[in-house]
């Protein structure tokens, strides 16, 4: 089946007992028991839900994994991934990551002797030299985040496990829809459920895909011992913002796409950065290793904070806010809002500029959007 048939279709959708269509809410916290350690499956509802479980089901069938594990955040999903690492492990990382991610990195290397070394993995060739020394896990985001830099996920899994390390892949960005890497050979998929997944700015939420089941033992342990985990009510919100994720994704393409060929070439932008245009570095790359170009563009503008504050302004179909993925669009001032925990100095090494502006392209008429561009773009 295709992938918008599959999100209508894998997972458990129908309710066993009724027959409901969409899935019921459990909203009980505790389940009873025949006897002690006689249950019906479900105890306690921070160690397993029914509505959890089957939100877990559905993005382990969309992902390709042997089981998935829902959060009550990405962060939280990324704290148990860290859980599981013995002080003195090490990470090699993409160095243009999420910078919530960059700060829990930051505060593990600090508190628990974890070491992380970052570098720009866009390049293939330079993975290989980080992990001659004994590395643990490699942790990617495909595209990355402000800057959609590609990671060859093909190439990364193949040198990473050539030397004993597990390889993390944030796919956020990309969503199942676009990039599934577990099929590409990667051992952990993390996403933030809020964004695409959710896709409508009324829920937060995390998770982690696995390919093994060895994998999933541990980290089902680690959720239940850590605790991070979502109610009920936001598993539903997820489960139904998944039912539309194909058709979404094809829209906020559409709409990035028309988003993107405005701001190209334009005299008030230094760069645009979205690998869907045929000048992104890797564009055949993208072609390879994606079904689609996925919904965000940044763009860094001429003449730095100033120029991307008056383009902020300008907009009125684009709102300001943290967040992306959402059915309405959504934008984004980097270096002050989601990326603000990084130094400056290490902000700007990776290409994060003070001019630098992320789109997240919704579903509204591309037509309409990019009038909204042209406009801001008259106020710079």
């Amino acid at each position: 089946m295709r992938f918008s048939t599959r999100v209508i279709h894998d997972g458990p959708t129908i309710d066993a007992a009724t027959g409901a269509v969409s899935p019921p809410i459990y909203l009980s916290s505790t389940f009873r028991q025949k006897a002690p350690n006689q249950n019906q499956g479900y105890v306690y509802s921070r160690s397993g839900n029914p509505t959890r479980a089957n939100l877990e089901a559905t993005l382990a069938a969309l992902e390709s994994g042997r089981g998935a594990l829902a959060f009550g955040s990405g962060l939280g999903a990324l704290t148990t991934l860290l859980g599981s690492l013995r002080s003195g492990s090490r990470i090699v990382s993409v160095d243009d990551l999420y910078g919530g991610t960059w700060r829990l990195f930051e505060h593990y290397r600090r508190q628990f002797g974890l070491r992380i070394d970052y570098a720009d993995l866009s390049d293939p060739t330079r993975l290989a030299p980080l992990l001659k020394e004994k590395t643990d896990l490699v942790y990617l985001e495909t595209p990355t985040n402000p800057l959609l830099r590609l990671v060859d996920l093909k190439a990364s899994v193949r040198a990473a496990h050539s030397l004993g390390a597990s390889v993390v892949v944030d796919n956020t960005f990309a969503t199942p829809a676009l990039q599934r890497p577990l099929e590409f050979g990667a051992d952990v998929v993390l996403h933030s459920t809020t964004k695409y997944l959710g896709g409508h700015s009324d829920v937060v939420g995390g998770a982690l895909v696995l390919r093994s089941l060895k994998d999933l033992r541990r980290f089902t342990w680690l959720q239940n011992a850590i605790g991070a985990v979502p109610g009920p009510f936001d598993c539903f919100l997820v489960l139904r913002g998944i039912r539309t994720l194909g058709i979404r994704m094809r829209a906020h393409g559409e709409s990035a796409k028309a988003v993107a060929e405005v701001l190209e070439g334009h005299r008030k932008v230094r760069r645009v950065h979205y690998p869907g245009l045929s000048d992104h570095p890797q564009h055949a790359l993208a072609r390879r290793q994606m079904d689609g170009y996925g919904g965000i563009v940044s763009v860094d503008l001429r003449g730095g904070e100033r120029s991307a504050l008056r383009f902020l302004k300008g907009l009125e179909l684009f709102t300001l806010a943290e967040s992306l993925g959402a059915v309405e669009s959504l934008v984004d001032h980097p270096a002050s809002m989601t990326h603000a925990s990084v130094p400056r100095k290490e902000r700007e090494a990776h290409g994060v500029t003070d001019g630098l502006v992320r789109l997240s392209c919704g579903i509204e008429d591309p037509s309409d959007l990019a009038d909204d561009i042209r406009a801001a773009l008259r106020r710079v």
